[in-house]
């Protein structure tokens, strides 16, 4: 898929080799999302799901930081943080709004996501963030929740995704008191999977989820898929998953057929998804 026919203005798409790559661009507002960029990264996360050759994201920011929130000195309703008014009924019914369709979005999202945290995570920011599967960071990373500064309680996610990552004292700690965590103790704790120098960040992130690319697809996809719905299942229920997973898994009779020859010829397998 060719991602650069398309002419974004806040941000830049392009796919290194198996690796889809998005960084948010508006480096003068530390990448805040206004409603151009939430419309033009919906738009680039929905190019690359639909492009197969594509196994996985990586998620970054361009500039000093990765995503400061809501861009609250814009203008519109993200400035505000209230969701946009919608013109139909269906959409002035929508409970959720446009934070709750921007968590849907990643969390739906079918292939792995490489966070590179590069510079400041806030609010919507560090929702974003904590979306991602997994989370490399360079020593300027930091993550604030800041909702409750704004007399908010979490949105866009937080709530959901904070928790299932940190645990829920530590969760409660950081959106209580609003404080930042660097990135030594995002690592202690969970926030970061590790820690690696700036100047090599995006490079160690494309390697990383090419770590992830080199396996069969639908598995890969499959496994995602398990691993979120199992989260907060029962082990009944989880079981039961798991076989269906495997099932969505093995509709690919030549990925199956040549991950067993690759163990048995011990080299590297190379799957097509077929």
């Amino acid at each position: 898929m060719a991602y650069d026919a398309v002419d974004y203005e806040t941000l830049t798409l392009e796919r290194r080799g198996q690796i889809a790559v998005l960084t948010l661009n508006r480096p003068d507002r530390l990448n805040a999302i206004s409603q151009g960029l939430r419309r033009e990264v919906e738009q680039a996360v929905e190019a690359v799901r639909g492009d197969d050759e594509a196994r996985a994201l990586v998620l970054t920011g361009a500039g000093r930081g990765f995503c400061a929130g809501a861009d609250l000195l814009g203008t519109g309703p993200v400035a505000t943080g209230r969701p946009e008014e919608p013109t139909s009924q269906a959409g002035r019914t929508d409970e959720m709004g446009w934070v709750g369709r921007w968590a849907m979005m990643w969390r739906g999202f079918d292939k792995p996501i490489v966070g590179a945290i590069n510079g400041v995570a806030a609010g919507a920011g560090m929702s974003t963030a904590m979306a991602c599967d997994v989370r490399l960071g360079s020593p300027a990373a930091r993550f604030k929740s800041v909702f409750i500064e704004r007399s908010l309680s979490p949105d866009s996610g937080l709530s959901y995704f904070l928790p299932r990552v940190v645990g829920y004292a530590a969760a409660a700690d950081i959106i209580f008191t609003s404080r930042t965590v660097d990135a030594e103790e995002a690592l202690r704790i969970g926030l970061l999977n590790r820690i690696v120098p700036a100047e090599s960040l995006l490079d160690e992130a494309v390697a990383y989820a090419e770590q992830m690319a080199q396996w069969p697809p639908l598995a890969l996809r499959m496994s995602k898929r398990v691993l979120q719905h199992n989260v907060d299942a029962e082990i009944e229920d989880a079981l039961r998953y798991e076989t269906v997973g495997l099932g969505y898994a093995r509709k690919a009779p030549n990925d199956v057929k040549e991950s067993r020859a690759a163990f048995l010829e011990k080299r590297k397998g190379v799957y097509t998804g077929t």
